[in-house]
């Protein structure tokens, strides 16, 4: 018996997870997301961080000073719309949820992101973003 083997053996009797286990399916503690944002929840409105929160009430203050208008959150835009395969089988819309969208002063509508950290999913999203819909989406640091 090798030493993985008497360890995975002890670990299954010992009602834990293998070293298998733990390599495939990496476990967060309770309670903490992927990159330790924290949500925040205000009333009705749920924010996924705390800096998209403070973000939130910077915008209203610019919106009660009438220097934007407009202002919206998790809009939803389409990137790539629903398609069905060669294989018959339907594939799902990919669409980009904006944190806050608004208008300035002189009209121009700004698409803002809340980020910690700019995954790669992101940066594809915000090309596809420019692509598709001509819309720069303006990434905001916490």
């Amino acid at each position: 018996m090798s030493l993985r083997d008497f360890l995975d053996l002890r670990a299954r009797t010992a009602g834990l997870p293998t070293q298998q286990q733990l390599r495939d399916q990496p476990r967060l503690p309770k309670g903490r997301s992927k990159y330790g944002n924290r949500k925040v929840q205000e009333g009705d409105l749920t924010f996924d961080s705390k800096a998209e929160h403070r973000r939130w009430h910077q915008l209203l203050v610019l919106q009660r000073a009438c220097e934007i208008a407009e202002l919206q959150r998790q809009v939803r835009y389409e990137l790539i719309p629903a398609t069905v395969g060669p294989d018959g089988k339907k594939r799902r819309a990919t669409a980009y949820v904006a944190d806050f969208v608004y208008r300035t002063k002189d009209g121009k509508v700004v698409v803002e992101d809340v980020k910690g950290v700019a995954t790669p999913e992101f940066k594809l999203k915000r090309k596809l973003m420019l692509e598709r819909h001509g819309v720069e989406v303006q990434e905001v640091r916490s």
